[in-house]
């Protein structure tokens, strides 16, 4: 340790200060009520939003996988869960009965995808009044329905080894439900379309992490503080 630099202390304490400052006005409400970070956070999720849509493709997958009439016995988390279920399958037009917290139906499962699908592509672009109109819930909790459902549907087809279909369900389940529901009342945008904000937020970030550490050496470096090799 070595007596103090009063040139280096003082460069590091302004880039602390500085990098403090610049800390508290990312934090303030300056960007339409809301702070820097929530900015950024609300920017990033429109963007991957475009990069997250897998309905088409998805579609494509039920169309080849093509026609095929199911017996299921679902098991829900309770009576009251299987009875809101219940909708989704007589819209597709699938017969359903329920005992407790056994929701039976026997139907086409191309056709119970393809109104998932038709439910997903409204909570997507965020057209919530249409799920409502259908079923009388809001979106995210028909879409909370529907992954319950999948994931008993899932479980219920690997049971009669009917592993393709499983898996088809799956994939609806985490490429559409999900995504749709974790996207809900997010506007998707295209990064060309904000391509300097995104260019410059990248940049920032590396210029204040390297702001914080040079602050951090000078200061030390300033009150004595050195590394050398003995």
């Amino acid at each position: 340790m070595t007596g103090i630099r009063k040139k280096e202390l003082g460069i590091g304490l302004f880039l602390i200060v500085t990098f403090i400052a610049v800390m508290v006005v990312i934090f303030m409400p300056v960007f339409d009520g809301g702070n820097a970070l929530n900015y950024l956070d609300n920017l990033y999720n429109s963007i991957s939003k475009g990069s997250a849509y897998y309905i088409p493709k998805v579609e494509h997958l039920v169309e080849d996988h093509g026609s095929q009439q199911v017996i299921l016995n679902l098991k829900m988390a309770d009576s009251n869960t299987a009875l809101s279920a219940e909708p989704l399958f007589v819209r597709a037009g699938a017969n359903t009965s329920v005992e407790g917290n056994t929701l039976m139906v026997e139907g086409d499962l191309e056709g119970i995808f393809m109104v998932c699908l038709e439910d997903a592509e409204a909570a997507y672009r965020n057209r919530g009044e249409d799920l409502t109109t259908r079923y009388g819930n809001s979106a995210r909790a028909t879409l909370h329905t529907w992954w319950l459902v999948l994931g008993a549907m899932e479980k219920d087809l690997n049971r009669q080894k009917l592993f393709a279909a499983a898996q088809l369900t799956h994939t609806v389940q985490a490429k559409t439900v999900e995504c749709a529901y974790n996207y809900y009342g997010i506007e998707a945008q295209a990064i060309k379309d904000r391509w300097g904000t995104v260019l410059f937020s990248l940049l920032f970030y590396v210029l204040y992490t390297v702001w914080y550490g040079y602050g951090i050496m000078y200061t030390f470096e300033g009150l004595g503080f050195s590394l050398s090799a003995h």
